[in-house]
């Protein structure tokens, strides 16, 4: 068994893909019509195009708001991404106008800092400490 595809739930799926991909990264996997305004929408990591993929997926369930709203509101980050550098891809990201709620902070043997993704979510990204 292994981990195929998780979910990050967003406001706009245009607004997450532009995001997700010209400010992050990750290139498209998937961009399927779903018959309305929502698509099955996942990219990957360029560095692994066959490895897991994150569906960017609409938040129009009724729990959906409520969920994301708290863990924004008590600053808890969804989602985690591996990256070589949190310092080089902190610099990079601010550098693009990303909005930061943890600057990169060393806890036991990891360095992680927290960004807004623009589309309702934190991100944590983490990388070894040195």
């Amino acid at each position: 068994m292994r981990i195929n595809i998780t979910s990050v739930f967003v406001d706009d799926q245009s607004k997450a893909l532009t995001f997700y991909t010209e400010v992050l990264g990750f290139v498209v996997k998937h961009d399927v019509a779903m018959g309305g305004p929502d698509r099955w929408l996942t990219v990957v990591s360029p560095q692994d195009p066959e490895g897991t993929e994150l569906l960017l997926e609409p938040s129009g369930h009724p729990a959906t708001a409520p969920f994301k709203d708290a863990l924004f509101a008590d600053g808890i980050p969804f989602t985690q991404f591996a990256v070589d550098s949190v310092a080089a891809e902190y610099d990079r990201l601010i550098g693009l106008g990303v909005r930061f709620t943890q600057q990169p902070t060393e806890m036991g043997p990891v360095i992680t800092a927290v960004f807004d993704d623009t589309c309702g979510n934190l991100i944590q990204i983490v990388a070894p400490s040195s």
